[in-house]
């Protein structure tokens, strides 16, 4: 199996968890780009929240790397994108504004950009669909 049809011959779960993080990674430049606090901002902002809290959920049950038992250190960093989504959302709620843009900046770059990067390693699923082997 090459490239796409990897990625198909993957478990659901896994294709749900890339196909959303994928998508957090487009939503999240595009959120970037546009104005902030308009009505479509803050609707795309909810669905970025929803899709990063689904994918980081989603990694407790990807067991592809075990170091710790099931887990590995990657899950620790869903645990605290979890923590960061409801910190970032209670912030903007209180006004803070300035730390709910420096919390959003943090997820996008060490939850999405950094952690995706992990998951083109030689021998991961991802490395194969884009690069063979």
């Amino acid at each position: 199996m090459q490239g796409f049809d990897l990625f198909l011959g993957a478990p659901a779960l896994i294709q749900l968890h890339a196909v959303l993080a994928g998508a957090a990674i487009i939503l999240g430049g595009v959120q970037f780009a546009m104005p902030k606090g308009t009505p479509t901002h803050r609707l795309l902002g909810r669905i970025w929240v929803a899709a990063m809290a689904t994918v980081a959920l989603s990694s407790f049950f990807i067991h592809e790397i075990r170091m710790f038992g099931l887990f590995s250190p990657i899950h620790l960093l869903s645990v605290l994108t979890l923590i960061t989504l409801w910190q970032a959302i209670r912030l903007v709620r209180k006004g803070d504004i300035v730390r709910h843009k420096k919390a959003m900046v943090r997820l996008y770059v060490l939850a999405l950009l950094i952690t995706g990067a992990f998951t083109l390693l030689p021998g991961r699923l991802m490395y194969r669909v884009f690069f063979g082997g």
